[in-house]
């Protein structure tokens, strides 16, 4: 209660749905970091060579709509990347505007090592696989609503 009166619940904090995805973003973000930090990447930079793994080479802008990013913020994140020697950044061919990001053999061979991440940080969270299932469900079931909503 405040000085105005009654409080009304659907405006408390606590009930907020984006504040408790916010949480969870930034307490998965936290338990990514010690993981990563044995990698040498932040977890952008694992975003960025995860797509890469999947897919290798992509353009920035391919990059971008993956991850939902600006090239504003992809540009530093790549450019970091190809300074610890994981990807190459070239013109392409076919394009002189586009440019390609490709895995170098030091980013090909990340990828081993990164094989522990999900298990190290899933650990954390103590779900079961079923558990870690369904929740992954929910959550891009809510991402397709919210992207829907968006358009």
């Amino acid at each position: 209660m405040t000085g105005r009166g009654r409080v009304d619940e659907s405006l408390l904090l606590d009930n907020q749905l984006c504040f408790l995805v916010y949480r969870l973003h930034r307490g998965i973000t936290d338990l990514y970091r010690p993981v990563l930090a044995e990698l040498g990447l932040t977890y952008p930079q694992y975003l960025v060579m995860l797509v890469l793994w999947e897919s290798d080479p992509l353009t920035v802008g391919q990059i971008g709509g993956r991850l939902h990013l600006d090239s504003g913020t992809l540009s530093p994140l790549l450019k970091r990347l190809e300074t610890a020697g994981l990807i190459a950044r070239t013109r392409a061919a076919s394009d002189e505007r586009s440019v390609e990001v490709s895995l170098t053999v030091h980013g090909r061979a990340l990828r081993e090592q990164a094989a522990t991440v999900p298990a190290a940080v899933g650990g954390c969270l103590s779900a079961s696989v079923d558990e870690y299932r369904q929740t992954r469900e929910l959550v891009s079931d809510l991402l397709a609503r919210v992207d829907a909503a968006s358009r």
